[in-house]
């Protein structure tokens, strides 16, 4: 069958990244894998937004789609479009949001929903439209009924990582040199494990990944990277280096071989205060950039974000890639009781410890986190555009444009001259011109949100 699977364009009322880097669609590319028995074609409208075109050329006869909440109304109007230009199309949705809240997706234009990992799902629900059997033998689905409802399948098992193909990264070779990270470009994007287990109230992922923790071995891992033609390497996962002895047994088979690429990782800051010896082996064959939630500067935060984690560790992790020359990419999360000491706390925090790759994003209910069911009574939108990591939907301490000045100034400081001249200092050259015009374009909007 002809299979067009879409990756949605960009919600127009968010606050956007784009500028900072662009990933390629790995979750598209892994399905693609699983239906090499088929014609399979990759639409990122995020680079391309000529759906009409695309499906005059190519004809489908199943479209997938699929977003994390911020994209729910993008993706279900790219699902409208389908339908217009032809009903007799079957149109899957499926993804992070649909996973956690299929009932988002009940609309007259989406057809089926995959609920949960979809390499195999996606593959048994092609083969059985294409033979014209009853979908609702295929596990892991919602389906509209006539009547409006959802008709939940029986639930699909986790897949053995290891026995799911390499994505099909040829389906997007031509849009290849615009997936990037500031001056690395392009970078090619991989995934080494599944889930993570910790159980932050603020994320979902342990949830959509059924509270476990699984991950690829080694010798797989090893294998793609040396297939892969880019020089950086992105693992786009949860916490990469949690295992400790496969990230030891990876860094052997990386050296063995002499493969000769650079890195950006996630790490938890008590893995590498417990193994430093893992981030100096690491660093060796070309660790340049570990992100690390540090998420505040105060512990009492931590704990109420059911982080298990201390301050004292973040502080020895940071001094630990200090000292292996790895770049700290560090997430902090903006409360919305912040007051404007701290704001300049946390700004003063972030300058002490020299880190100059902050990521302040406020704090975010994401529909299925456990911090949306405790505070769903106070939420000022349930418009999902906004749930964006940069608007606040819950009410904040400060007036909300004074809120936003505040945050607006926090990001403003960390992307100051200044700090430009740390970064030169320290060797730091993953930036670029881009990424400089993308900053200007992101503080615009951030501004916008004050007036």
């Amino acid at each position: 069958m002809r299979i067009l699977l879409i990756e949605p364009p960009f919600s127009p009322n968010q606050v956007h990244v784009r500028g900072f880097g662009l990933a390629e669609p790995l979750s598209l590319e892994v399905l693609a894998a699983n239906l090499h028995n088929h014609d399979v074609r990759i639409l990122d409208m995020r680079l391309d937004d000529d759906l009409e075109r695309e499906l005059n050329s190519f004809v489908p006869q199943v479209v997938g789609a699929g977003c994390y909440a911020t994209g729910l109304y993008v993706t279900k109007d790219v699902f409208a479009r389908v339908k217009r230009w032809s009903p007799e199309v079957l149109t899957v949705a499926g993804g992070h949001h649909a996973s956690l809240i299929p009932e988002d997706f009940l609309d007259a234009n989406i057809d089926v929903i995959v609920v949960g990992e979809g390499e195999v799902t996606l593959r048994e629900l092609v083969e059985a439209h294409e033979e014209g059997k009853d979908l609702r033998q295929v596990a892991g689905l919602a389906i509209r009924k006539t009547d409006g409802s959802l008709e939940m399948t029986a639930r699909r098992p986790l897949v053995d990582l290891d026995a799911m193909p390499w994505p099909d990264r040829k389906l997007t070779a031509g849009n290849r040199k615009n997936y990037f990270r500031g001056s690395w470009r392009p970078i090619m994007s991989l995934t080494t494990e599944r889930g993570c287990p910790f159980r932050c109230s603020f994320c979902s992922m342990w949830k959509v990944n059924e509270g476990k923790y699984r991950v690829r071995s080694p010798e797989s891992v090893v294998d793609e990277i040396a297939s892969l033609e880019s020089r950086h390497i992105d693992f786009i996962d949860d916490n990469t280096l949690h295992d400790v002895k496969r990230a030891r047994a990876m860094y052997e088979l990386l050296k063995e071989r002499g493969i000769d690429k650079f890195y950006k990782a996630y790490a938890r800051s008590d893995t590498i205060v417990k193994h430093p010896e893992v981030i100096e082996k690491w660093r060796e064959v070309g660790l340049k950039i570990v992100l690390v939630g540090l998420e505040s500067f105060r512990d009492q935060d931590l704990q109420s974000y059911g982080k298990r984690n201390t301050i004292a560790n973040n502080e020895a992790a940071i001094r630990i890639l200090h000292a292996n020359d790895v770049q700290i990419c560090s997430y902090f999360v903006i409360n919305p009781d912040y007051t404007e000491d701290d704001f300049r706390a946390l700004g003063d925090y972030v300058d002490r410890w020299n880190l100059t790759h902050p990521i302040y994003t406020v704090l975010t209910p994401l529909p299925g986190t456990d911090l949306y069911c405790q505070v769903r009574d106070r939420l000022l939108t349930d418009n999902y555009e906004y749930y964006d990591f940069f608007h606040s939907v819950l009410p904040t301490r400060l007036p909300e444009k004074e809120f936003y000045r505040c945050f607006a100034e926090l990001w403003q400081r960390a992307c100051s001259f200044k700090n430009l001249v740390r970064k030169l200092g320290r060797g730091d050259l993953s930036f670029s011109l881009s990424q400089v015009l993308g900053f200007r374009e992101f503080m615009r909007d951030l501004k916008a949100l004050s007036v």
